[in-house]
């Protein structure tokens, strides 16, 4: 499995509140959040690992060039106006072929959970991609994300609809067709994450909705203690 973070996004936020450390670097339990992504995707059987950081973020480049990692690893350093632009400058370094995992520096998941996913996810010789979603609402503003019976992604809505039963979990596990949609999106001026999935739905791909327990994001200062008793309890 190949995998990409997003780290791109500036942390005003929190900076804001008080948080002197860039997002990637706030600490949970101790270790920078980009650190435990790394060591969770390295557990999961990465084949190679893609980084994109803003050129402000220079601490955060030094601390990611300062890592010996095992597999591969492209480190991109570009600016950007949103996540999807991210994910374009990120994906022109993946390997061709192959099955790839995004997400972003700030959500926070359980071990567990991912390790499950990723697995489903490599084991499914038939879906296009898998999307990690949780029933979970704890986004500003949320992606809601229908499904059928079999957990095929139907739609991807701004507010919620009747019967759906999840949000977007922000964990995108994405096949080769994928980066085609991604490439066609961005001719086209597509700008949001939530509007390139559902490219992804209009262009015919099969996308499975894979369920997590719960599924975090640190925005704010008060989300770090948060974040750090949900991976130490689950709860």
């Amino acid at each position: 499995m190949h995998y990409a973070i997003i780290a791109a996004g500036e942390g005003s936020r929190l900076a804001q509140e008080g948080v002197a450390l860039p997002k990637p670097l706030v600490r949970l339990n101790g270790t920078p959040m980009i650190k435990r992504l790394i060591d969770l995707m390295l557990s999961c059987d990465a084949e190679s690992l893609s980084v994109i950081v803003n050129e402000q973020m220079t601490e955060v480049r030094e601390y990611l060039e300062s890592l010996s990692l095992p597999v591969p690893f492209r480190l991109v350093v570009k600016s950007t106006p949103s996540s999807m632009h991210s994910f374009y400058e990120v994906s022109r370094k993946f390997p061709q072929g192959g099955k790839f995992v995004l997400t972003t520096v700030d959500t926070i998941f359980l071990e567990e959970d991912f390790r499950k996913y990723v697995n489903a996810f490599a084991a499914d010789s038939k879906a296009d991609g898998y999307m990690g979603v949780t029933d979970f609402v704890d986004d500003e503003k949320p992606l809601y994300v229908a499904t059928d019976d079999n957990m095929l992604i139907t739609g991807f809505y701004d507010s919620f609809q009747p019967g759906i039963k999840y949000i977007s979990g922000g964990i995108y596990g994405l096949t080769t067709p994928a980066l085609g949609i991604l490439e066609k999106c961005m001719n086209e001026g597509v700008s949001r994450m939530r509007n390139y999935q559902r490219a992804l739905v209009e262009g015919g791909l099969k996308l499975t909705a894979f369920p997590f327990s719960k599924i975090v994001d640190v925005d704010h200062a008060a989300d770090v203690a948060t974040a750090e008793a949900f991976i130490n309890t689950g709860k």
